[in-house]
């Protein structure tokens, strides 16, 4: 009965794939995924140049605002407490308070008083590519991801920035490679003895 389930199994998949073929160009068959942080920048470089413009100690709540970077006039802006400040420069008992920079222990000390904005963006696309053939058969997959993520922390003490502090990755380009020496006949089997136990 294996043997039987997967002949079946193959037939179907050189059918499938003898008619993408006719119907369509092989660069087209592979499968490409977006993951995107919707704002009102489209680039790394639009947003580290908004981040730019933040001068610790001048920028206002309100400076914010006209920049983009404020939960309440732009999506993906998230707002923090002081108790999320302290869990993120505190991760465990051997950073000290003094050990922190000014501004945020400030934004600490202040409580309530006391927020922050964490922008976390990213426009980041994985295509595949390759050999069409054993890419659809499973045995040896190749997925290009590109793109760029940017991180920025800004902290606030009674509606003034004290402290700002970003990352991220300007140019992502990344390889991963799949490999399975017995292509569909592993997925094939496992499905055959995932049935018989049901079976059973």
């Amino acid at each position: 009965m294996t043997g039987i389930v997967m002949k079946r199994g193959l037939v179907l998949l050189a059918v499938m794939l003898e008619l993408a073929l006719l119907t369509t160009g092989c660069r087209s068959l592979f499968s490409s995924t977006r993951s995107t942080t919707l704002s009102c920048w489209t680039n790394y470089e639009a947003t580290e140049s908004a981040f730019a413009k933040i001068t610790p100690r001048q920028t206002t709540e309100q400076g914010l605002r006209n920049l983009g970077l404020h939960p309440a006039v732009s999506p993906n802006v998230q707002l923090l407490t002081y108790v999320d400040i302290i869990q993120t420069f505190m991760p465990n008992p051997g950073i000290r308070l003094e050990d922190l920079p000014a501004g945020v222990r400030e934004c600490i000390a202040a409580q309530e008083h006391g927020k922050a904005y964490l922008v976390e963006l990213q426009d980041i696309r994985d295509k595949r590519h390759g050999n069409l053939f054993l890419d659809i058969f499973g045995f040896k997959r190749t997925t290009h991801e590109s793109g760029w993520r940017f991180k920025g922390l800004i902290l606030l003490k009674d509606g003034l920035v004290v402290y700002k502090l970003s990352s991220g990755e300007p140019l992502i380009s990344r390889e991963d490679k799949k490999l399975k020496p017995l292509g569909p006949l592993q997925e094939l089997d496992t499905s055959v003895t995932a049935i018989v136990g049901i079976a059973r």
